[in-house]
């Protein structure tokens, strides 16, 4: 267990490893996007924290594959700030994006943030037994976080799932960008609401294309709902 940096500048890995190490986490540093990748799905870290420009594979190559295989909290870094960079790293799957350069601070934050609440997330699985919630013909599996529909298995992200999750344990009520981002992501000031409307359209993309039916119903100028 740890975090694992795939990070090819030695001088900004070592300054995130010392910070991270400095608040109780253990760390693992891989400087090139083929060998992170292979010790992400050769290891169970707590959290992966991804730069976009790396050597020998990229890192939204590592984050495509790394999403195909394993479900666990992901932080995505770019030197360029763009929202290009920023929209697609969501849309991969990250858990998060931060823009270099960093406050060393905020970045032992938001990891903090995410390790807690995906580890509340899997407890909280763990506890909800054999808890099914159907929505037309949608079934979600609670206890094993799996999604299905028309009987295909949908993968999602972490996210993702929390937030359709969260829809369907609130049906019928509008909820704001801002609101759905304080309630899945927990991060509060230090985040970007525009992930959250990067997560629900990939949910559409992904459920719609098996259910045939509308999911998540945009209410213009107020945010989203379900409706049952």
């Amino acid at each position: 267990m740890g975090i694992l940096i795939i990070e090819d500048d030695l001088s900004i890995a070592e300054l995130e490893k010392d910070y991270l190490t400095a608040n109780g986490f253990e760390c693992d540093i891989a400087s090139d996007g083929e060998s992170g990748l292979k010790m992400a799905l050769e290891n169970d870290y707590e959290l992966v924290i991804i730069d976009v420009m790396l050597p020998r594979r990229d890192g939204f190559s590592v984050l495509s594959e790394l999403r195909r295989q394993k479900e666990v909290p992901v932080i995505f870094l770019s030197a360029r700030g763009e929202d290009i960079d920023k929209i697609r790293g969501l849309g991969l799957g990250a858990d998060d994006y931060m823009s270099k350069p960093f406050s060393p601070s905020e970045m032992v934050a938001r990891v903090k943030a995410h390790i807690s609440r995906y580890s509340r997330l899997k407890n909280g699985a763990a506890a909800d037994k054999k808890r099914v919630i159907s929505f037309k013909n949608i079934t979600v599996d609670v206890n094993s976080r799996r999604v299905f529909a028309n009987g295909s298995e949908i993968i999602l992200t972490v996210k993702e799932y929390d937030l359709l999750l969260f829809f369907l344990e609130n049906p019928n009520i509008v909820f704001s960008k801002d609101t759905l981002f304080d309630r899945i992501w927990g991060l509060d000031a230090i985040g970007d609401v525009s992930t959250v409307t990067v997560h629900i359209q990939r949910i559409r993309d992904k459920i719609e294309k098996y259910s045939g039916q509308k999911i998540i119903e945009t209410v213009w100028g107020a945010g989203y709902r379900l409706t049952m």
